[in-house]
C-alpha cells in the first residue's frame, strides 16, 4: 500500500506540474532506500541479539510437555500459555512501502507518461500497477513466510540461520545500492 501510495503521489504532482522528476533527486531517493535497507538489515541482527535464544521444558494445558526452544524479550512464561502476540496496524511495513515507492516513481512515471494518452489513464494505469504490485509483494512475502513459519516452530537453528541469512543479505543489498545511487548523484 505504501509503494502505491507514493506512486501515485508522485505520478500526480508530475502530471499536475506538467514536468518530470529531476535524475539527481531520483538517485537521491535511490540513496536514501539504500540506506535503508542497511538499516533494516542491522536491525535484523538487533533483535536476533535482543530476543536471545534458550531451551526448556514447555508444557501447553491440553499438551504433554516437550522440549522447545525460543526467544523471549521477557524472562519467562508467568502463566505457561501459548506465545500470542499483539498485532497492530503495520506502520512499520507501510513506511518501508512508502519509500520503496519513492525509489522507483521516477522510471515508472516516465514509462507511463509516455504511454498513455490522458492524465486519468497515466492514474489508472498506476493503480492498476500499484494493485497488482501489491498483489505480487504479498504472495511473495507470504512464499518467503513459509520457511520462517516452520523454523521457528521446531528448528531454532535454521530459524537463527534464516534471520542470519536475510540480515546479511538485506544490508549487502543496501550498501550496493547506496554506492550506485550515491556515484550516480555525484557524477
Amino acid at each position: 500500500m505504501g509503494h502505491t501510495l507514493t506512486l501515485l503521489i508522485f505520478s500526480s504532482l508530475v502530471l499536475m506540474l506538467g514536468s518530470i522528476i529531476p535524475e539527481q533527486f531520483a538517485h537521491g531517493l535511490e540513496l536514501m532506500v539504500g540506506m535503508m535497507l542497511v538499516g533494516l538489515g542491522i536491525d535484523v541482527f538487533r533483535l536476533m541479539r535482543k530476543n536471545r535464544i534458550h531451551f526448556h521444558i514447555h508444557q501447553h494445558p491440553d499438551r504433554l510437555p516437550h522440549f522447545h526452544a525460543h526467544g523471549h524479550t521477557e524472562p519467562a512464561h508467568p502463566d505457561n500459555t501459548s506465545h500470542d502476540h499483539a498485532h497492530g496496524f503495520p506502520y512499520r511495513a507501510l513506511l518501508v512501502g512508502l519509500m520503496h515507492g519513492m525509489a522507483g516513481s521516477a522510471a515508472l512515471i516516465l514509462v507511463t507518461l509516455n504511454t498513455t494518452l490522458s492524465a486519468s489513464q497515466a492514474i489508472i494505469y498506476i493503480l492498476l500497477f500499484g494493485v497488482g504490485s501489491t498483489i505480487g509483494m504479498g504472495l511473495l512475502s507470504l512464499i518467503m513466510a513459509i520457511p520462517f513459519w516452520y523454523s521457528a516452530r521446531s528448528l531454532t537453528w535454521l530459524h537463527n540461520g534464516l534471520q542470519a541469512c536475510v540480515g546479511v543479505m538485506t544490508t549487502i543489498l543496501g550498501v550496493l545500492m547506496a554506492l550506485s545511487s550515491g556515484s550516480s548523484l555525484w557524477d
